[in-house]
């Protein structure tokens, strides 16, 4: 355990919340960029395919690297891999075909996927090991951690649509580098030593997925939840809100990114702070594991019928409109506020269900299943739209959604872990 955990607490939320405003502005620049190169939206959820890809592969080895490592040292890898990303993105050049770019863009993405789940596994896990053991402590440094990580990351996405129409794609590529180098220097300086999560080498590969059976329910909820989010999230919405709000001129797309830009940034800022606040939300301080685990259950039921709505509204409307515009906005901001409550509860009953001594594999196991829903739902939000515009993309988001509640309802069954022996 480290000697001062405020203080190791402290290092690894600002590593974090550096790492996040990067990627949520990195997100919105290509986005927005490729899409007005003239980008078909399958073609632009073909760039983000790899970095959700990585992510699976990348929490499947992280835990284990963390146990054989330390966690330090996938936290300073992740941040690495990120300037590493951004300094080759770059390099890209407009001369070059649009086959060649999306290879490009790609594979860069995928890097900055695995340096993204790699910061992210190394932050969490973390947290199971520093938090006091006050009851109800797990629950809020969670929430805080993860509540403002996401805040940050939705400024990320305001501030890349912004450089973006300020001063164009490649300075702000590098200004993004050379802040983040600034900080993994400033990390590696300060973090305290001795911050736990590694194992004895014979402890530290335990399968590729988890041995208690709460873990891999939670971890099929979670697959669906982040799903029924980025069917919609990823191409859809910006690509809609494009399609609506600028009227082809310079200064009407200019005028569309900082919209675009502006709803994705507050979308994620309230989703943050919803997250944030959840245990006071939820009364949770002094309620048992159980209590959370039920209130898990009927929030993702809560979930399922808001995509719908949203999507019939948007099916029946004779043509776009501000009025449809302003359902569509404040239906989705209903959809984050039920979407952070339960993301929050996942975030705490991983680390209540683990167990210290394997927590990083779990955590690993458990967003290994993130970064699966997200792919899914990247890939059918490029589709969908292109098949079926937005009402489809928001009734694919209830699907998934119904099945996320679908896999939370197993949680009430009672196993007891297998054997860690």
């Amino acid at each position: 355990m480290s000697e001062n955990p405020i203080r190791a607490y402290a290092a690894v939320t600002a590593a974090y919340w550096a790492f996040m405003l990067t990627d949520g502005a990195l997100r919105m620049l290509v986005l927005l960029h490729f899409n007005g190169l003239g980008f078909s939206p399958v073609a632009l959820a073909w760039l983000f395919l790899l970095y959700e890809l990585a992510g699976i592969g990348t929490n499947l080895g992280a835990g284990w690297l963390a146990a054989r490592f330390g966690l330090a040292a996938t936290l300073y890898a992740g941040l690495a891999l990120q300037v590493a990303a951004l300094v080759a993105l770059a390099q890209l050049s407009p001369g070059w075909s649009i086959p060649a770019s999306v290879a490009f863009v790609m594979a860069v993405q995928g890097v900055s996927g695995v340096a993204k789940d790699l910061a992210k596994m190394s932050s969490k896990s973390a947290v199971k090991l520093l938090a006091p053991a006050a009851e109800g402590g797990l629950f809020r440094w969670v929430a805080a951690l993860t509540g403002s990580k996401n805040a940050v990351k939705g400024l990320g996405f305001f501030l890349g649509a912004a450089l973006l129409a300020l001063v164009g794609f490649k300075p702000a590529i590098w200004g993004m580098a050379g802040l983040l180098a600034l900080i993994l220097i400033a990390v590696v300086a300060f973090l305290p030593a001795g911050l736990p999560g590694r194992m004895k080498s014979e402890e530290a590969w335990g399968g590729w997925r988890s041995k208690d059976p709460r873990v891999n329910r939670l971890s099929l909820a979670r697959m669906f939840l982040f799903g029924a989010r980025d069917v919609w999230f990823v191409v859809g919405l910006p690509v809609y809100f494009q399609a609506v709000l600028s009227d082809g001129t310079a200064e009407g797309r200019r005028e569309a990114f900082f919209l675009t830009g502006g709803f994705m940034a507050l979308w994620i800022i309230a989703y943050g702070a919803v997250q944030a606040f959840a245990p006071k939300l939820l009364g949770a301080k002094s309620q048992p594991e159980a209590a959370i685990t039920a209130k898990a259950i009927t929030w993702a039921g809560y979930l399922v019928p808001i995509p719908f709505a949203l999507a019939a509204a948007v099916l029946i409307a004779p043509a776009p409109a501000p009025g449809l515009t302003a359902k569509i906005l404040i239906g989705l901001l209903a959809f984050g506020f039920v979407f952070a409550i339960n993301s929050s509860v996942h975030s705490y009953l991983i680390l209540a269900f683990g167990d210290a001594a394997r927590i990083t594999r779990d955590v690993g196991f458990y967003y290994m299943a993130n970064a699966a829903g997200r792919l899914i739902g990247t890939m059918l939000s490029g589709l969908s739209y292109q098949i079926g515009g937005l009402p489809l993309c928001l009734a694919t988001a209830g699907a998934m959604a119904a099945a996320s509640w679908c896999a939370a309802r197993r949680l009430t069954r009672s196993e007891a872990p297998a054997d860690q022996s």
